[in-house]
């Protein structure tokens, strides 16, 4: 299957996050046209403006990057929204899309879709196996709910939807904040103030030895663009690196990259999350797609990308 993406107009749900900036910036290589809409044009919480949206505009093809995100601390402490605003907006848009004869939808989901137990490296087959980790149950489930709605949609209507499921992400326009930020940004900005300010040490969440993979943003937009034109299936693919390192040696890289030796001290009382999460990737690998860059090479792009966003020197 190759869906020719020529003269076609896409829309990306989410432009202005992290994932869609990235699929943006990705399509402009692309001979289509791209199609974008902020808060301020259409809330996507909003039923009636996603479809009136969506009757006006008539995309051909809809990237749903759109999604509320946040680390362990958010996710914890604000378990409806991450529950409540991603079903709803999902559930508008793909709804929408189907009114409006939609062709193509690619679903984001999320690696804390799987079991918090689930197999190393984990292979999509062990979706709903098993019980989620709790401090991102919440956010899960709903992009679970995504998943199988696409699925719903495909099997009911011969919709030909797609679902693709990224790991852990990093790169332009990330979230800095420390309330509210996953690991990578926020020991990126840790270090970054650490030099800034001269402190001797830098606190790190957890005991340091949880395993985890990264894919850089920029990485991902050129897988999906590559699902988009290449893949028609039922079942959702992983988007993996498939390159796992230490919590330990993150900040280690991290240390390297922004070019400050703190000393590093682990904080027992905070939460460790999934003991270990790698994607077996090996299905997107397979069909010709592998083009992930090296770890300390995107955490040196988006620290630049980070100092050129705060207006600081390094």
């Amino acid at each position: 299957m190759t869906y020719d993406l020529t003269g076609k107009r896409i829309w990306v749900a989410g432009h202005r996050g992290m994932v869609g900036g990235a699929v943006v910036r990705r399509l402009a290589s692309e001979e289509c046209e791209v199609i974008t809409a902020g808060r301020d044009v259409v809330d996507l919480t909003d039923q009636k403006a996603v479809h009136a949206w969506m009757a006006q505009t008539r995309p051909d093809a809809i990237v749903m990057a759109a999604a509320k995100v946040g680390g362990i601390l958010a996710n914890n402490s604000n378990p409806v929204d991450f529950l409540y605003d991603n079903l709803v907006i999902e559930t508008n848009i793909a709804h929408a899309a189907h009114e409006n004869d939609v062709g193509r939808f690619l679903f984001l989901g999320s690696s804390c879709i799987y079991p918090k137990l689930a197999p190393q490296p984990i292979p999509e087959d062990s979706l709903l196996t098993g019980p989620l980790e709790p401090t991102n149950e919440w956010y899960a489930i709903a992009k679970i709910a995504g998943i199988r709605l696409c699925q719903a949609y495909r099997k009911q209507y011969g919709r030909d939807w797609i679902s693709a499921m990224p790991t852990n992400l990093y790169g332009p326009g990330d979230n800095y904040d420390l309330q509210s930020s996953h690991v990578l940004p926020a020991l990126l900005r840790k270090f970054h103030e650490a030099k800034q300010t001269g402190a001797k040490e830098v606190v790190v969440w957890g005991s340091g030895t949880p395993l985890r993979e990264f894919l850089h943003c920029d990485d991902l937009a050129d897988a999906l663009v590559f699902l988009l034109k290449e893949y028609s299936g039922y079942e959702h693919v992983n988007v993996g690196s498939g390159v796992e390192v230490t919590i330990r040696e993150l900040a280690e890289t991290i240390a390297k990259v922004v070019g400050y030796d703190a000393r590093l001290t682990f904080d027992a009382t905070k939460p460790d999350g999934t003991p270990r999460k790698l994607m077996d990737s090996s299905r997107l690998h397979g069909m010709g797609w592998n083009r992930g860059r090296s770890l300390e090479e995107g955490i040196a792009d988006a620290y630049r990308h980070f100092l050129r966003a705060e207006g600081v020197a390094a």
